[in-house]
């Protein structure tokens, strides 16, 4: 409960500097909120112009992108430490004094910067999840509710722990790599359609290796109460999401590694 408390603390303090120019706090969150919305009108004009895509309609898409997109909005926000810890932290030397705190790496880095602007993703995604529900349509029910959160959740601690693996890497390179980004940004752009529609190998990367397909086609398909067209059993959607957990503890297990390796910048 005190790591919660500070937690909550440091969370706090970010949002209250942020908002002391919240001119600029509310520009970057409506940037956000237009940014991802251009993505939004390329989608409606692919169905427009064809009406399915291998079966697809819009409504059904439309929740696999505001799941994913709700996924990343919260992950994002929750890592910018891990997305600065090379060059705001190891390179100035800062990282030693996170060390002499008496509290975990992990929740300091979490709650070091929380973006505010990243509200303009999430508000954008549970605009598309409405606009699904009522498309799909899809019948909220308490259990495709709670699958739903279950699956964000999955989804967050997927993305998180790509984060993690990020700041891993900087131990080693300083730099956080942009390699990241094919799989942070490039999954959003993957997760946004079914997985359906893509190679076996691409699947089966998004499957076993980084198991986007878990946290947001399966459980995406319970939802729907749509049968898998490759053939996956329908109780997998509700048990997949724990792929995102599992992810996060391996990223965690790297990341205990590379604060092994690290020898401070010296005086």
């Amino acid at each position: 409960m005190s790591h919660l408390r500070l937690f909550l603390r440091l969370v706090a303090a970010s949002l209250r500097g942020q908002l002391r120019y919240p001119a600029s706090a509310l520009l970057l969150t409506v940037s956000q909120f237009l940014v991802t919305g251009i993505e939004v009108v390329a989608i409606w004009a692919l169905f427009d112009r064809f009406g399915s895509v291998q079966g697809w309609r819009i409504g059904e898409v439309a929740l696999f992108y505001a799941l994913v997109h709700t996924m990343f909005a919260l992950a994002d926000a929750l890592g910018r430490g891990f997305d600065i810890l090379g060059t705001e932290f190891l390179r100035t030397g800062h990282f030693d004094r996170l060390l002499l705190r008496p509290r975990p790496l992990a929740l300091q880095l979490m709650a070091h910067e929380l973006r505010l602007s990243r509200l303009g993703r999430l508000l954008q995604a549970l605009a598309v999840l409405v606009f699904a529900s009522v498309v799909a349509p899809i019948a909220w029910t308490p259990a495709t509710v709670a699958l739903a959160l279950f699956c964000v959740a999955g989804g967050v601690a997927l993305f998180l722990g790509i984060l993690v693996l990020q700041g891993t890497l900087a131990f080693w390179t300083v730099e956080s790599l942009e390699i990241a980004n094919v799989f942070t940004y490039g999954g959003v752009e993957a997760g946004q359609y079914p997985m359906a529609v893509y190679a076996r190998w691409f699947r089966r990367l998004l499957t076993f290796v980084v198991p986007l397909a878990c946290v947001a086609y399966y459980p995406g398909l319970a939802i729907l109460g749509r049968a898998d067209p490759l053939g996956a059993p329908e109780w997998l959607g509700w048990i997949s999401p724990l792929a995102g957990f599992g992810f996060l503890a391996l990223s965690f297990m790297a990341w205990r590694v590379g604060v092994r390796h690290y020898a401070s910048t010296g005086s």
